[in-house]
């Protein structure tokens, strides 16, 4: 089981626990800190390390999953995922296609900007 010290929840943050954990482990995976097949620690453990609810730990882990970046593999636990493909690769094809739809209802790259920046922001306090 590998510690997740560099995760912190700071808890007078506007951004919500879950979120934290799950950008500080999105971010990990992303700078090769976590690597793939690296086993992550068990939900009750990271809980009980972090002073958040267990299902606070399940939620990110789940939402990781359906992100591609980890593998629930039961009693197994979870591990870092195989890389299919990069952030860069992926960061990159998602702003070319976000471009295109910018220039097709002729937006600017200062209004396609602030649409993705408040884009962002939505996410962020979901």
């Amino acid at each position: 089981m590998t510690e997740l010290d560099f995760v912190s929840i700071d808890a007078s943050s506007n951004i919500p626990p879950y979120l934290q954990l799950k950008t500080s482990i999105a971010e990990a995976i992303r700078d090769g800190v976590l690597v793939s097949g690296q086993k992550l620690p068990a939900v009750r453990a990271l809980a009980g390390q972090l002073g958040v609810a267990v299902n606070t730990v399940a939620r990110v882990y789940k939402e990781l999953e359906s992100d591609g970046l980890v593998d629930t593999l039961g009693r197994a636990g979870t591990r870092v995922a195989q890389a299919t493909e990069t952030f860069d690769a992926e960061l990159t094809r998602a702003a070319e296609a976000y471009a295109a739809v910018a220039l097709k209802w002729a937006q600017g790259p200062d209004e396609a900007a602030a649409r993705l920046s408040a884009a962002m922001e939505r996410l962020r306090s979901q």
